[in-house]
């Protein structure tokens, strides 16, 4: 029962996050910012939202952080009215690192077969 409640508050968390993000913030430095998960600790205390931007140059990683952790007490009192959670999870945004993971074995095998 409470993994299943984890992974619905989990759910909602990204799919309001990334809402908040695009329509109630108004920071440049987030405009491009797509959440790719959301993990939610066992006592709902805590959320960290994985994000992910199309730029792999450093200095635009380092921005988007910036206005992203600038952008997160928003963030989580927009949340407090959206969510029906007792308390709001403090907020903490981490560059999901997957992402460009896959990105790079894509690269790698598109290259591949050229040869």
């Amino acid at each position: 029962m409470a993994n299943h409640r984890i992974g619905r508050v989990s759910q909602e968390i990204q799919r309001e996050v990334n809402d908040i993000l695009k329509k109630r913030v108004k920071d440049p430095r987030v405009a491009d910012v797509n959440i790719t998960d959301v993990r939610v600790t066992g006592d709902l205390q805590q959320a960290t939202v994985f994000y992910s931007i199309l730029s792999d140059k450093a200095s635009d990683r380092e921005k988007t952080q910036l206005g992203l952790d600038k952008a997160s007490g928003l963030v989580r009192s927009e949340l407090g009215k959206r969510l029906t959670l007792y308390k709001t999870p403090e907020i903490s945004f981490e560059r999901d690192e997957s992402v460009e993971y896959g990105n790079r074995i894509d690269e790698l095998l598109r290259n591949l077969n050229k040869d």
